[in-house]
């Protein structure tokens, strides 16, 4: 799975574009995610990639890094072994895009948000 382009609101993953927030988890789009508190993402925002245990989950916080990870996320999200990157969504892409060439896409989720 190939993230090829991301810009403000849209994001091509192999060949489709998408317009909403979306995860990637093992290597299988779900579109339109949202989350409790729109601009923070919180661990049951995510539980579904807690439960698919990636090595690393890349977390695109949008154009302009608006959403943000909620405090201590980073450290549930390490209890249960899995590593958190939490980057502007375009700089996300490019790096989901280098680890899953490095670690296969099994071993890394993607959450993005996609507008501001």
């Amino acid at each position: 799975m190939e993230i090829s382009s991301y810009r403000f609101g849209s994001i091509v993953i192999d060949g489709k574009t998408y317009t909403k927030d979306l995860k990637i988890i093992k290597s299988r789009v779900i579109d339109n995610w949202w989350r409790k508190d729109g601009h923070v993402c919180t661990l049951a925002d995510i539980q579904d990639i807690v439960e698919a245990k990636p090595h690393t989950l890349i977390l695109g916080t949008g154009a302009s890094g608006l959403m943000k990870p909620a405090p201590g996320l980073s450290t549930e999200l390490g209890a249960h072994g899995i590593r958190l990157e939490s980057i502007p969504t375009e700089l996300a892409a490019l790096r989901y895009n280098e680890l899953c060439g490095m670690v296969g896409s099994d071993q890394v989720a993607f959450a993005a948000h996609l507008t501001c």
